[in-house]
């Protein structure tokens, strides 16, 4: 019986693409006309990733200074130049200011009546807080990866949010858009729950929203997620 859903948040519960490329567009106050915001936030997304897949060694680095790191090198990439450092702080504070996709308040606040829900994201605690809280989303409690020293999809991650829950891994379902997310809680023998964000990476990005008999449930929103576990 599933008595609690972990929730992915960059991505799953937020839409990174657009708020990320709105933020571009402040914080250069037109001063580049001609960049190509969503191609830098796609390549700056992926650069994030590819930091936290990299060997590390020395312990943990918050997440906010990887994504500053990545930053530096998709702007180059682009031939984005002159923003200054405090510009390019400023843009790397966009990632603690994610809007919530449209379906995501109502589908939690339908699926918060009958259980208990949380957050395990690579994001970093404070940051998931700054979210929540702008976003008005209802979680019962927020478990990040830097609670466990680790960044999903270590088993360590998954494991420390089923510690704090108090329950066994069967007993709690992984709700993501990320299916390399939901392969590694499986694997541990949790249930699984994949949601569909075909914008996820902007009009022109590459999605994969393709459902999967491999997940428990396949879901198009949250509200279709709630509509599925009866709620």
């Amino acid at each position: 019986m599933i008595r609690a859903l972990l929730f992915d948040v960059q991505g799953t519960a937020t839409d990174f693409h657009s708020t990320v490329c709105d933020e571009a567009t402040r914080v250069s106050a037109g001063r580049h006309p001609g960049a190509g915001w969503p191609e830098l936030v796609r390549r700056w997304r992926a650069g994030y990733f590819a930091a936290l897949r990299a060997p590390r060694g020395g312990g943990w680095v918050s997440v906010h200074s990887v994504y500053r790191r990545a930053l530096d090198a998709a702007l180059d990439d682009c031939g984005i130049t002159g923003l200054s450092g405090a510009d390019r702080d400023e843009l790397t504070l966009a990632w603690r200011r994610l809007r919530p996709w449209p379906d995501v308040v109502p589908g939690l606040t339908r699926l918060k009546g009958a259980y208990t829900l949380a957050t395990l994201s690579n994001a970093d605690v404070s940051a998931v807080v700054d979210i929540s809280k702008r976003a008005g989303l209802p979680w019962d409690a927020i478990f990040a990866a830097e609670m466990a020293g680790v960044f999903k999809p270590d088993a360590a991650a998954y494991r420390m949010a089923a510690t704090y829950l108090g329950l066994r891994p069967a007993e709690i379902m992984m709700v993501a858009s990320h299916k390399y997310d939901l392969r590694a809680a499986g694997g541990l023998g949790f249930a699984t729950a994949f949601v569909a964000r075909p914008l996820e990476f902007g009009a022109g990005g590459e999605a994969d929203v393709a459902y999967s008999d491999e997940f428990d449930v396949n879901a198009s929103d949250f509200l279709d997620l709630a509509a599925q576990l009866g709620c």
